[in-house]
């Protein structure tokens, strides 16, 4: 059941930018008949950080996200190239987003962000012990730092008010992790 039945006949780059690497490719399904397929490749790791407080807070960021034309509320996130170790990113990336330092790193997760189209790989940490400290976000960020009750941030999933994938994985593994 794990073979890979799928065969690559032909593969053409289409589109190259410094984050993704996107085919065509012409291929043989696995029902033996030939099809075509679309690859997004991902030139970095996506990174998701689930900051917990001592009292349970969850820190959120909102931002306007350009390919969905919608505000979203998610974990913070970034991306870390391939060969960079995926806590050395998330730290950073807790830090340029809210200003917080964690004293305690773990992670909770890895994921696959949308595996029909691309081989974007993901990891999500819980950082906890958390220090404030002064956001320093990219230009390209505006951001709005929400604390909430971690609770109240998994409802929100539920409601469907928080809708990127890794930020769900993350809140809901960590109500998990932390007995929720």
């Amino acid at each position: 059941m794990e073979a890979n039945n799928w065969k690559t006949v032909r593969k053409e780059t289409t589109y190259e930018n410094p984050w993704i690497h996107v085919e065509h490719r012409d291929v043989i399904t696995p029902a033996g008949n030939p099809g075509i397929y679309g690859v997004v490749q991902f030139k970095n790791k996506a990174i998701g950080i689930v900051p917990i407080d001592d009292n349970g807070f969850v820190y959120l960021v909102g931002q306007y996200r350009y390919p969905l034309e919608e505000y979203s509320w998610e974990i913070p996130e970034g991306g870390g190239p391939i060969g960079e170790d995926p806590l050395t990113t998330a730290q950073r990336e807790l830090k340029e987003e809210t200003g917080l330092i964690a004293e305690r790193w773990r992670q909770i997760g890895r994921v696959h962000t949308s595996n029909s189209v691309t081989d974007e790989e993901g990891f999500i940490f819980l950082a906890q012990g958390l220090t404030p400290g002064r956001p320093q976000p990219e230009e390209t960020e505006e951001l709005v730092l929400r604390r909430v009750p971690l609770t109240d941030a998994v409802a929100m999933v539920m409601r469907s008010e928080i809708t990127d994938s890794i930020s769900i994985c993350g809140l809901m593994v960590a109500a998990r992790v932390l007995g929720l």
